[in-house]
């Protein structure tokens, strides 16, 4: 009896320091599905903790307006603006002064990181709320070898951009030297998502070389077809990168004022994945 005694306290110990000496990992996501039809040629599941993952994740860095007179500085590698915690993205700004701008946020890019001709987007996020946000999800061309060099003639695709003067709203739209908003050509798409500010949806584009689609979750709601009619028209045959950011103020996301009292705001990204379309 006292040998088995001495056994069944030894166990005991053991049993309890190996349960004590574990530590509690955040529950991770099951495998990236395959989709029919496409092949997974790039995802971040952000199944880690920590700045994004530099390996895919690169950063927009500064304050100076960004072309839309924004009044955020973009800042680089700073966790307070971006970070990876329980599984999802954050993207913050702040209502803080850095550098010459009065507001802080992240602008994460994927250039020379994940770029590519056609495929299917689908990033799983919740966006931010409040006037003065101005959250977006999209794509600029990786080399601008096009018209004149610059914007627009290098092409641009809104996969969502969401202000938060028009709640629930959500856009998607392409930028050309033919449609563009500068002339009031650009050709865009709305859906209205009751939750959008407080709940995950999927946004997805469909990207081919005769068109692009824009979906939230299953509901398509925006089509732009190739005119064939040369690239100011369609310069959408060429590397792209994605862009998730969030701006503040700016000459659309500002229009109806910024509340201040709104500050820090977050968009969360569950999980970003891109599929190419099997032959």
């Amino acid at each position: 009896m006292k040998k088995m005694f001495v056994t069944l306290l030894v166990f005991g110990v053991l049993f309890t320091t190996n349960c004590s000496s574990q530590t509690t990992e955040p529950e991770k996501k099951s495998e990236t599905p395959q989709l029919a039809g496409y092949e997974l040629v790039w995802a971040d599941e952000f199944n880690y903790t920590g700045l994004p993952d530099p390996k895919k994740w690169g950063y927009d860095v500064g304050g100076h307006g960004w072309g839309n007179q924004e009044l955020q500085y973009y800042t680089n590698s700073r966790k307070e603006n971006a970070r990876v915690e329980n599984g999802k993205l954050i993207i913050e700004a702040k209502l803080e002064k850095f550098e010459s701008s009065s507001f802080t946020s992240a602008r994460l890019v994927t250039k020379n990181r994940g770029d590519w001709t056609y495929g299917r987007f689908e990033i799983r996020a919740k966006v931010p709320y409040g006037k003065g946000t101005w959250p977006a999800i999209w794509m600029l061309p990786t080399t601008w070898n096009l018209g004149n060099g610059s914007w627009p003639d290098n092409g641009e695709i809104d996969i969502m951009e969401h202000v938060g003067y028009n709640p629930n709203v959500i856009h998607a739209s392409i930028h050309c030297n033919k449609y563009n908003h500068s002339k009031g050509t650009h050709k865009t798409g709305t859906i209205n998502i009751p939750d959008a500010v407080g709940a995950f949806h999927n946004y997805i584009l469909e990207w081919t070389q005769d068109s692009i689609k824009a979906f939230v979750n299953d509901k398509h709601y925006f089509t732009v077809v190739n005119e064939k009619r040369g690239w100011e028209f369609w310069p959408f045959f060429k590397d792209f990168h994605l862009i998730l950011n969030i701006a503040v103020g700016g000459t659309w996301g500002g229009a109806q004022g910024i509340d201040a009292a709104v500050f820090p705001q977050k968009m969360e990204v569950d999980y970003v994945r891109i599929y190419k379309k099997l032959p």
